[in-house]
């Protein structure tokens, strides 16, 4: 007898579903084909324990369990309950013609109560687009899966109970979640707010105007000077997620298992601060069966790279393609995958190996030639790609105890969203192009014209500061965005002053 279960199988951020077919005949061994890789080669171990404990029988003949299409590499243990579901099936002690209607995952454990999964959001949006009634999984993934309109989301707790759904002999209600209501009430919701930071006004402002413009940032400071609380405090000020950027980023961290059991719709803006330790394929992603990196988990939101010089210089220079493409595709022999990773860079660095070079009290100790060198750590093609070089100066004893409040998140975040609109109309006819920071050269020339006083100034400040020919088109598309913030149309000659102002590292001998 041949029994037909369906699952699904997950590559980059879409999944595939997966046709499982168990016969059970006259012989010995229990087989699985379809390129299975070990942890699902090991379900008969679990799936033997947990119908025995549940009271039901392995079957003592051949069992020969077929995964298609069979050239796609199946990995995981999500596959246990769907293949147990079809032994059953296949040896006459489940009845039930519902199977093919379900797409049906879940692990085992050894007493058949149903473990979490990874995936879930990508199986059920693919599910729901192949006709399939339902979607039957366990109840920690539920809410996870409900995101979905127009599918029944059935939460089973263990092995018995989807035995018994598919019976008839327990009645589960579909759960169903009001996203729209869901998602409105945890959009927006962080923990830290720009009204914590005391003093700091010109970084607050730099990263206002990186926050409209989508720039990637740069911040050169001493140890304890407020780089990293500032750079937490940026995905507050970004505007609020769209429904759909929403989803785009959930499926991202579902893929990874990022998203933790019960959970549902992200409402936030990610942020991500991988420890400099980290290895180029954990930050841009991959492995035998590619998984999304840091760049592709902070898709949508903001990727934080603290002490940048310490980073390996092969992990940074994996990200110039993504930081350009705002996507990273991985190749292997027999597949290429494409992850989304459109995020905001924002790096944090010591002007020195001590830390206090340029300190308005403190003395560095570096020897001749030390910081250069330290700085010659990060590339200029990496640098390149950044907008906003932005020098932090330790906070003063004053400004840390004033009393008086400073400016909350929120009013940031209504000016970063009006420049963002502005921006959205004048791109209205690109869709590739979101913001000013992602304005190839040729657009920069159309968009960001200057009139002869402004030529004349960034002609001065390019030969008096020494600024290479790279900070041309960034110092002009970051006035633009100073511009929008203003809500003017032209790019003033103030505007042009204050980009100017950005482009630290671009200085000849910045660093003595």
């Amino acid at each position: 007898m041949l029994t037909k279960t369906f699952g699904s199988a997950v590559q980059g951020v879409n999944a595939y579903t997966i046709t499982i077919e168990v016969v059970v005949s006259q012989g010995t061994n229990f087989y699985v084909v379809g390129l299975p890789d070990n942890a699902i080669k090991e379900s008969q171990q679990r799936i033997e324990a947990a119908l025995k404990f549940r009271g039901y029988r392995m079957p003592r003949t051949k069992v020969v369990v077929n995964m298609a299409p069979a050239d796609i590499r199946k990995e995981g243990s999500s596959y246990d309950l769907p293949i147990a579901l079809g032994i059953l099936h296949g040896s006459q002690q489940l009845s039930t013609e519902r199977l093919p209607e379900y797409i049906i995952m879940g692990e085992l454990a050894l007493d058949g109560a149903l473990r979490p999964i990874k995936g879930v959001l990508p199986i059920a949006i693919q599910a729901r687009k192949e006709g399939f009634k339902g979607f039957v999984l366990p109840k920690e993934n539920a809410r996870e899966a409900a995101i979905v309109n127009n599918l029944d989301v059935i939460p089973v707790k263990t092995m018995q109970e989807a035995i018994d759904f598919f019976e008839g002999r327990l009645n589960i209600e579909p759960l169903v979640l009001d996203t729209r209501d869901i998602f409105q009430q945890e959009a927006n919701q962080y923990a830290a707010d720009f009204a914590d930071v005391q003093g700091q006004e010109n970084i607050k402002r730099a990263l206002e105007i990186a926050a409209a413009g989508g720039h990637n940032v740069i911040m050169i400071g001493p140890p304890g000077a407020g780089k990293t609380m500032l750079a937490k405090r940026l995905p507050t000020i970004l505007p609020a997620l769209t429904m759909l950027e929403a989803l785009e980023t959930t499926k991202i961290h579902s893929v990874a298992g990022k998203l933790g059991t019960n959970a549902s719709l992200l409402g936030t803006r990610p942020f991500r601060a991988p420890h400099h330790t980290i290895s180029d394929v954990a930050l841009v992603g991959g492995g035998s069966n590619p998984q999304p990196g840091e760049i592709s988990l902070a898709h949508n939101g903001v990727l934080f790279l603290d002490e940048l010089p310490e980073f390996k210089r092969t992990v940074l220079e994996v990200m110039r393609q993504p930081l350009e493409e705002r996507r990273v595709s991985i190749s292997r022999a027999k597949v290429s995958i494409d992850f989304p990773a459109n995020f905001m860079l924002i790096a944090s660095m010591n002007p020195c190996p001590c830390g206090y070079y340029n300190h308005p009290e403190k003395e560095c100790v570096c020897g001749p030639g030390v910081v250069q060198r330290y700085l010659n750590k990060v590339s200029g093609p990496l640098l390149d790609r950044i907008d906003l070089h932005v020098e932090v100066t330790p906070v003063t004893f004053d400004q840390m105890t004033e009393t008086r409040k400073s400016e909350t998140s929120h009013d940031i975040q209504l000016r970063v969203e009006k420049a963002r609109a502005v921006q959205a109309a004048r791109f209205e006819k690109f869709p590739d192009i979101f913001s000013n920071a992602m304005m190839p050269p040729q657009m920069v020339k159309d968009i960001c014209e200057i009139d002869a006083a402004g030529r004349t100034l960034l002609k001065t400040a390019m030969e008096r500061l020494g600024l290479s020919a790279r900070a041309y088109d960034r110092i002009l598309k970051v006035a633009r965005t100073i511009a929008d913030l203003a809500g003017t149309a032209e790019i003033r000659i103030e505007h042009l002053a204050e980009a100017i102002q950005y482009r630290s590292l671009d200085r000849e001998g910045w660093a003595g």
